[in-house]
């Protein structure tokens, strides 16, 4: 099967990644996993160029990019990959607006601290949204990340520099 095939098919719930997980297996992992384990994230959050963590994640390709413009299904399985994520960094989504939950905390939630590789997978989630038709999306994503980390003080202007020109 092909990148753009190997793709398609994972987020159709019709394939697995390179560790035979399905995106459901990924989608119903706990936190402390999506923390500590980093080659999933290139599967749920595609983008043309090749990432340092994981060889083995198919690239989004024009072709991958017109089919999840063109079938709504797979937009709203990223979405669903967006809500997994967004509980992971304790927010929440209601439809395009994207806001803090009430159990969100320096203590428990590490990307409201400066560095670090959530930084990184924040700025590739918005950049694969805006890539994958959802620029709506990716907009709130990015008004969000950058608001709370401003709130908190927190956030380093290198991270909030990414965040601007995700996409």
């Amino acid at each position: 099967m092909n990148n753009d095939q190997r793709l398609i098919a994972f987020y159709r719930g019709e394939g697995c990644d390179h560790e035979s997980r399905t995106i459901e297996d990924i989608w119903a992992l706990s936190p402390f996993w999506l923390e500590h384990t980093h080659d999933y994230i290139q599967w749920l959050f595609p983008v043309p160029e090749a990432g340092r963590f994981n060889a083995f994640a198919p690239l989004l390709t024009p072709l991958v990019q017109a089919a999840f413009e063109k079938d709504a299904s797979l937009r709203q399985r990223q979405q669903q990959s967006l809500n997994v994520m967004l509980d992971f960094f304790g927010l929440s989504r209601e439809g395009s607006a994207i806001f803090a939950q009430p159990r969100l905390s320096i203590s428990t939630h590490i990307w409201l601290k400066a560095g670090g590789h959530n930084h990184l997978r924040i700025s590739r989630i918005m950049r694969s949204l805006a890539l994958c038709s959802q620029l709506d999306i990716a907009r709130a994503f990015q008004q969000a990340v950058m608001e709370i980390g401003r709130q908190h003080g927190i956030v380093s202007k290198t991270s909030l520099s990414y965040w601007r020109n995700a996409f």
